[in-house]
């Protein structure tokens, strides 16, 4: 059994592609028998994201930290709630229920989140793969940055090449299996 992490905005985004790419993740997740590890919120993509695979039958832990039970509106459907006191905790809790790690689109928590991620990948803390779901190019300009870090000698190839990158669930899914095989 995989447990998937998924990093996304407690907001639904402008465009109604990102809740779609959500809900096709989160499908194409549910039908390979994973679970869900993720923010604890029932609003936005986090909420469309725990409500899906809820639907599906699907184990849920949501991780919230108390000083957002209001503002991210806490899930009380989930299967698992687990209550810690920060964001370090809820970051660290995340990482420990989870196998693999995907970005969907998101703001700045998001993206702070699937770099600590990916940094712990890169200096093996843990060998957990990590991705970015690239929904309707959400990502492209993150990536072309990326690649602009290497370029100036900050980034090195090996590194780049730790995060997964598909614009499709069901190649995000491959993808993730075929690394968590090694």
């Amino acid at each position: 059994m995989v447990r998937v992490c998924v990093y996304c905005g407690s907001s639904p985004g402008n465009r109604p592609e990102y809740a779609d790419t959500t809900r096709a993740f989160c499908n194409v997740a549910a039908d390979r028998g994973w679970d869900l590890v993720y923010g604890g919120g029932t609003v936005g993509l986090m909420g469309i994201a725990a409500d899906t695979m809820l639907a599906r039958g699907r184990h849920v832990i949501g991780v919230i930290p108390h000083s957002l039970f209001d503002k991210e509106v806490v899930h009380r459907g989930v299967s698992e709630l687990v209550e810690v006191d920060s964001m370090h905790e809820r970051k660290a809790a995340m990482a420990h229920h989870a196998d693999a790690f995907v970005a969907l689109p998101g703001g700045l928590g998001t993206l702070e989140e699937v770099f600590e991620a990916l940094t712990w990948t890169q200096l093996r803390i843990h060998a957990k793969p990590c991705g970015l779901l690239n929904a309707s190019g959400y990502y492209d300009e993150l990536l072309a940055f990326l690649c602009h870090t290497a370029r100036e000698g900050f980034v090195n190839q090996a590194s780049l090449d730790l995060v997964v990158v598909e614009a499709d669930p069901e190649r995000m899914c491959d993808s993730l299996e075929e690394r968590l095989r090694l």
